[in-house]
């Protein structure tokens, strides 16, 4: 430490900051319009709670593919009183230089737009090929707690950051999963169209899985070397495919679960759900040290558990991919301690991670010192700290 502010540590390892230096939101939650010119540095916005700290970096979740970090319906992100569906728009530098990003409410369809330099893309997957987004937020407290859908979500953030095309089989398999149901439902056995999406959800269903796997097992190692105040994680990707996967080729898997597929019609369809594939995958985190599962660990720890895993996320893609990921880290820094909080900046800035922080109390970042960009939020009002 010198002073107030932190030494940068050199970067190494990579080639590029991934930054939003531009931002631009209309009717978007609690803000008409809102206009954020900035910089590659760490972003840190104050302000009482309620203030609209929070939906500031929703907005920039929308960046990616997903449906941001509040999984909130397209609709409900409209501001109350709005005369217009929600639209968020902004210049992300990183490997290829700056590109423009916008995405919005399209009230004429149930679809999210999306435009890539002004062109509209086909679909929220084009965001992957230039942003990677990992979000921790007070919601997710209780991540290891409740059920596994939310932590599927979360290991494929992670993924998407080093496998672009995951986004776009998640979707394939979902919209397949989701047909197959409707058809069951209806009664409708028309075995050539259910054959053609089981099809699709085996092949899919199981790269998906390969991909969690790898996902998980490179985390794994990353997490175990490292060293400080957060604790070592052990992490894996756990289910029935996946253990086929340890089996069998990924080609006898996707059989495997083809077969399991056009057998468990029935059932499925009394059911309403389908009862085998990667959407019944979950992500299984543990301490190492006490070697206890995340959701035995006190509330603290399990958080603990959490941001050691997005930091060696990050670690490894500012290792394998030359950039680290843009990081919405909120109301992160109030439950750390001075010591783990000292060293959350430092690797942050080490890397040259673009973190968006949020906080009631700005002087928890102080050690950030010039080293990060500081605004106040008030009254769904962004402005630069004086």
């Amino acid at each position: 430490m010198r002073g107030n502010a932190l030494a940068a540590s050199d970067v190494t390892g990579t080639n590029a900051r991934l930054s939003v230096t531009r931002l631009r939101l209309s009717q978007f939650r609690c803000y008409a319009e809102a206009a954020f010119d900035g910089d590659e540095r760490p972003v840190v916005l104050t302000g009482p709670n309620g203030a609209g700290k929070t939906n500031m970096l929703e907005a920039v979740s929308y960046l990616g593919p997903g449906r941001g970090l509040r999984q909130a319906r397209l609709a409900d992100v409209d501001r109350r009183g709005g005369d217009a569906g929600w639209a968020v728009a902004a210049t992300v530098s990183g490997p290829v230089g700056p590109v423009e990003l916008g995405t919005g409410r399209d009230p004429s369809s149930t679809r999210r737009a999306v435009r890539v330099n002004g062109a509209a893309a086909s679909g929220q997957s084009a965001l992957a090929d230039y942003v990677s987004i990992v979000w921790l937020t007070p919601q997710m407290d209780r991540l290891f707690l409740e059920g596994a859908a939310a932590r599927r979500r979360f290991l494929d953030r992670l993924v998407f950051g080093f496998d672009t095309a995951h986004a776009g089989r998640v979707s394939a398999y979902e919209h397949a999963m989701r047909e197959r149901a409707r058809l069951l439902k209806l009664g409708r056995r028309d075995d050539g169209w259910l054959s053609a999406l089981e099809d699709t959800m085996a092949g899919r269903g199981i790269a998906i899985a390969a991909a969690r796997r790898d996902m998980a097992g490179r985390l794994a190692r990353a997490c175990a070397e490292a060293s400080g105040p957060f604790p070592a994680a052990g992490i894996a990707a756990i289910g029935q495919v996946e253990d086929w996967l340890e089996e069998v080729p990924a080609l006898a898997a996707e059989d495997r679960l083809r077969e399991r597929l056009a057998a468990q019609r029935d059932d499925d369809a009394a059911s309403g759900r389908t009862g085998v594939g990667s959407h019944r995958s979950d992500f299984a985190v543990r301490h190492l040290e006490k070697d206890m599962p995340a959701d035995l660990c006190s509330t603290g720890e399990q958080k603990a558990l959490l941001i050691a895993v997005v930091l060696a996320n990050a670690r490894l893609q500012a290792a394998e991919r030359g950039m680290a990921p843009l990081l919405l880290l909120d109301e992160v820094a109030a439950h750390l301690d001075v010591g783990k909080r000292c060293v959350l900046f430092e690797t942050l800035l080490g890397l040259g991670v673009q973190a968006w922080l949020t906080g009631t109390d700005r002087h928890l970042f102080d050690e950030l010192g010039e080293q990060a960009q500081f605004y106040t939020v008030a009254d769904a009002t962004l402005r630069p700290a004086a």
